[in-house]
């Protein structure tokens, strides 16, 4: 997984759920913490992300992270990107499926 694409699931994930823990993100992303804590630590840098505390949080160490308006704009972007990528790649499987059924065919 490469990092653009571990932005955008971080970007979706944090979207659908402000309250995720790194540690939770990680175990349902199948990444290290390492990796999350540095993408989210850039994240932040970027302006697409923001950490916040709970107001009324008994835990001291309880955060929210919040897409910020760039980070919507960017979540569309590698979105639309990540979209594009798998698109070719479909194209190129159906290809190489169909000329598969042809030989297949010419085989039989």
């Amino acid at each position: 997984m490469n990092n653009k694409d571990i932005n955008l699931e971080l970007l979706s994930k944090l979207e659908s759920n402000p309250k995720y823990t790194q540690r939770e993100l990680s175990m349902e992303m199948d990444v290290s913490l390492g990796k999350v804590n540095y993408c989210m630590k850039k994240l932040i840098e970027k302006g697409w992300v923001k950490l916040t505390n709970f107001k009324n949080s008994s835990n001291k160490f309880s955060y929210m992270y919040l897409l910020t308006p760039q980070g919507i704009e960017q979540k569309a972007k590698l979105t639309s990107s990540f979209l594009n990528i798998k698109m070719k790649e479909f194209e190129i499987l159906k290809d190489e499926i169909s000329k598969l059924k042809l030989d297949a065919e010419e085989n039989n």
